[in-house]
């Protein structure tokens, strides 16, 4: 859930966006937790509004956003539900486990390549795939087991906290001035710290031994790379946040931007046999 993590955020709207927090924070771990259809159904709202910022984002008309987050929520839905049915969640895990994902990815790229031609817009082809493939590994891995998500989800929050503390207290060189002018080097060592150090001490709670004891920090450099990506596109489109739907925060787009990559990178670590419980 990372954003601009070291954005000066004005005095007044600290007690929105910490309520704000707390409540977004609360939500996904009661799906989390709940798993199933709950945290499908989540999952799938949220991808929703980021293709509907994307098309925003880059001035694609308003129903050509809606037909494109109807047919992300139908792929969302119908194909995670064939593959990996709710029902029948894994319980003996290895690498074989995860070999129906790549059919989902095969659907969503056809999904991809329709909304694209239907729409004439490349960038709606590569908004799809932006948001559809972190999504079906986000419920993949939820399939699998809760606690996978969990840490993903920590690490990702802590990377964002981290950066943003470590940014202010500390300062110094800039990491990508042309792309966000706030974000700095110890910033983004400090988010890896954070990740590092959290992502170990989920891992060790419960149990889940590597890549999870040691990926921490790895994920950190990909959420801050995700949140940088997302910034870049920003300021390519001329505008500050992605989106107005989460008060003090900004847009899904902004809060998510670093949890679509790392549940990407961490799905491909469990795809290639790093874990197997």
């Amino acid at each position: 859930m990372t954003g601009d993590a070291e954005d000066p955020i004005p005095k007044s709207d600290l007690p929105t966006r910490f309520v704000m927090g707390v409540v977004m924070v609360a939500i996904a771990l009661v799906a989390i937790y709940v798993g199933g259809w709950l945290f499908r159904l989540l999952v799938v709202a949220g991808a929703g509004v980021m293709l509907l910022e994307w098309a925003d984002m880059h001035r694609v008309g308003r129903r050509w956003g809606y037909v494109g987050a109807a047919l992300l929520a139908a792929n969302l839905l119908i194909v995670p539900e064939y593959l990996f049915p709710v029902a029948e969640q894994d319980e003996v895990v290895s690498a074989a486990s995860f070999r129906p994902v790549w059919q989902g990815f095969g659907a969503a790229l056809l999904l991809a390549i329709l909304l694209g031609a239907v729409t004439r817009r490349f960038t709606m082809f590569g908004g799809f795939l932006y948001v559809a493939v972190p999504a079906l590994a986000l419920i993949t891995l939820n399939w699998v087991w809760f606690g996978i998500v969990l840490w993903v989800m920590v690490v990702t929050w802590a990377t964002d906290i981290f950066a943003y503390f470590a940014g202010r207290s500390i300062g110094g060189p800039k990491l990508a001035p042309r792309i966000s002018p706030n974000k700095t080097w110890a910033g983004l060592g400090g988010g890896v710290i954070g990740a590092a150090v959290l992502g170990w001490l989920v891992a060790s709670w419960l149990d889940m031994g590597p890549p999870f004891t040691w990926a921490g920090g790895l994920m950190g450099v990909i959420a801050q790379a995700g949140d940088l990506f997302e910034s870049w596109l920003k300021r390519r489109a001329g505008v500050k946040d992605s989106g107005t739907i989460l008060p003090g925060h900004g847009g899904a787009l902004d809060r998510l931007d670093g949890l679509l990559p790392v549940a990407v990178v961490t799905l491909g670590l469990l795809m290639a046999g790093f874990w197997a419980a």
